[in-house]
């Protein structure tokens, strides 16, 4: 079995086991993370389903990040995907109980462009957000656009098969 699969079955055995669920706000990622998680034959049963932020004006629409967040700190920031995390939670815990819901947000720059001397293409931020705990990860990726964004699914994928056991 590749750590892929493997990574989904540990995630779906744990958020199925002690009843909860996962929802993902994704920027530079497009959804890979979300498409990853649904491949998984009963996803239905722990993914409550996600949402693809790539601007600001989306993140700041659909997520109510507020604009002092994505202005002061930037997208790809701590501060962003915290915000990201928590507020995807919050997002789809209307028919959920909140204190189930487990928020998983990602940003980041996957290039070619878009890069900067203090966030170079690769940089990625990932955030964690539970009724306990909140937790942010970074990262700094290479290769191209599209392995840029596998790279960052997979370590998305392991990050909630290890955190995730924690809570």
């Amino acid at each position: 079995m590749n750590a892929e699969k493997k990574y989904l079955k540990q995630i779906a055995a744990h958020l199925k086991k002690n009843n909860l669920f996962l929802a993902t706000a994704e920027s530079c990622t497009g959804g890979l993370l979300g498409h990853l998680i649904t491949n998984l034959p009963g996803s239905s049963e722990f993914y409550l389903g996600g949402h693809i932020v790539y601007s600001n004006s989306t993140k700041r629409l659909w997520l109510s990040i507020p604009p002092e967040v994505l202005d002061i700190c930037g997208a790809v920031s701590r501060e962003t995907v915290l915000a990201m995390a928590y507020s995807i939670r919050k997002t789809f815990s209307g028919e959920v109980d909140p204190k189930r819901v487990i928020g998983f947000s990602i940003s980041g720059i996957a290039g070619p462009g878009g890069g900067t001397p203090q966030k170079p293409v690769g940089t990625v931020w990932m955030g964690l957000s539970t009724n306990i705990s909140e937790r942010a990860y970074y990262f700094l990726f290479n290769g191209s656009r599209e392995e840029i964004k596998n790279q960052i699914a997979f370590q998305a994928l392991e990050i909630l098969s290890k955190d995730i056991s924690l809570i």
